[in-house]
């Protein structure tokens, strides 16, 4: 007996690019898609719970895109954006945030394939030995899925940007960020 198998959603090979500005509409609609309102809840990387309002803004992306030392890498399959991330040089290792996976395309892939070519473009363009990150504290099972993908815990810990509306704004008063690294080979 054989099996038919064809190729689904989560299985289709991704695609990437770095964005331009003509990707920041669609790009902060994803971020927003992927951590706040109802929408999120589709997925399991919602903030809802913690936060409201914005998480980025058209200003913020198209800083980020024209930058030097600063790239938007975007995951597409068959030219639909799925997710994004913000690289961003920082001497001998690469910050890594903004990271966003439409909703509906969560748990299948798409955002172990997005990190890992982070990683190797960090690497590959700009000689980054080390990618870092800032993740929220109470964000225990991002957290742990960094870490099942070679992140570590540096115990640092940044403060929550309180007061800064373009990163929504607070539920709670307790919000702080852990500081993840993971050395690149």
């Amino acid at each position: 007996m054989t099996t038919d198998r064809r190729p689904d959603a989560s299985t289709a090979r991704l695609t990437f690019r770095v964005a331009t500005t003509d990707d920041v509409g669609a790009i902060v609609a994803l971020v927003q898609s992927a951590y706040r309102g109802e929408a999120s809840r589709a997925g399991w990387t919602t903030e809802a719970d913690i936060l409201d309002g914005q998480r980025t803004d058209r200003d913020e992306v198209a800083g980020l895109v024209a930058a030097a030392g600063s790239r938007i890498l975007l995951g597409e399959r068959h030219g639909e954006l799925l997710a994004s991330a913000h690289l961003e040089k920082q001497g001998e290792h690469c910050h890594f945030g903004m990271f966003a996976v439409r909703p509906d395309a969560q748990a299948g892939g798409v955002g172990t394939a997005v990190l890992a070519e982070a990683e190797r473009m960090a690497r590959a363009d700009w000689g980054c030995s080390e990618m870092q990150m800032a993740v929220i504290t109470l964000r225990i099972e991002l957290i742990a899925w960094y870490e099942r993908r070679g992140y570590v815990r540096t115990g640092q810990f940044r403060p929550f940007p309180y007061g800064k509306l373009r990163f929504g704004i607070p539920k709670r008063d307790d919000l702080r960020l852990a500081v993840l690294r993971k050395r690149l080979r």
